[in-house]
């Protein structure tokens, strides 16, 4: 069952995280990358999801140094209050926050996978590039991830997009990471629009959630 426990930050801020340990042999470890809207039972669920598909999975609170705890609904009110924490905090600061995280999941043994969402999606392309010591990172519907395609992963890294996403250009965000970084695929699910994985009736696209989810276990699995 998961628990929430505290890490240290880079600059020494102690921060939440939900964590839950590997229901199978344990294959590793996932760092779980939230949306916007915080630590939330679709971020719980998820972790759920990795760990019990052998991943010990922990998802940092990215937004802890601003308000604890946390949350957002999918609605215009929490879509602003979300997109206002996720700006006023610092890349770097995140950045290492996720490096925290690694550094956790590294003591129990084994590779450390990302995999975000949303803010979490935008979050994992740059953690691939930029934190040492991550095995392979599965990136959804970032948005910063165009303006960041020229960066190089470290490690192996796969993007998921969806075709009708409003906010998201897919095929501009193909082009962008395919003239950098031509070995990283770049995947668009037609029918499918931005927070599909979200098992949130307005968002769910259950065909590429299944789709995506098995491109990134075969990933995480060869890594």
């Amino acid at each position: 069952m998961g628990e929430t426990i505290k890490l240290a930050g880079a600059d020494g801020f102690e921060f939440t995280a939900y964590h839950e340990p590997a229901f199978t042999p344990h294959k590793g470890g996932v760092i779980v990358i939230q949306e916007i809207f915080g630590i939330d039972r679709h971020v719980r669920a998820d972790v759920e999801r990795w760990a019990k598909m052998g991943y010990e999975a922990i998802a940092p609170a990215m937004f802890d140094r601003l308000q604890r705890e946390f949350h957002a609904e999918h609605d215009d009110a929490g879509i602003k209050a979300g997109i206002e924490k996720a700006r006023a905090t610092p890349l770097e600061q995140a950045l290492g926050d996720i490096a925290a995280c690694r550094d956790f999941l590294a003591k129990h043994g084994g590779k450390v996978c990302v995999v975000g969402y949303c803010y979490g999606g935008s979050l994992t392309w740059l953690a691939a590039c930029n934190v040492e010591g991550i095995a392979a990172a599965s990136s959804y519907y970032g948005s910063m991830v165009q303006a960041n395609a020229a960066l190089k992963p470290g490690c192996a890294t796969i993007v998921h997009l969806g075709r009708t996403d409003p906010g998201i250009p897919a095929d501009d965000v193909a082009t962008a990471v395919g003239q950098h970084n031509p070995d990283v695929p770049v995947y668009i699910y037609e029918g499918a629009g931005h927070g599909f994985n979200n098992d949130s009736p307005e968002r769910y696209n259950a065909e590429a959630a299944d789709l995506a989810r098995h491109r990134t276990l075969e990933l995480f699995d060869k890594a």
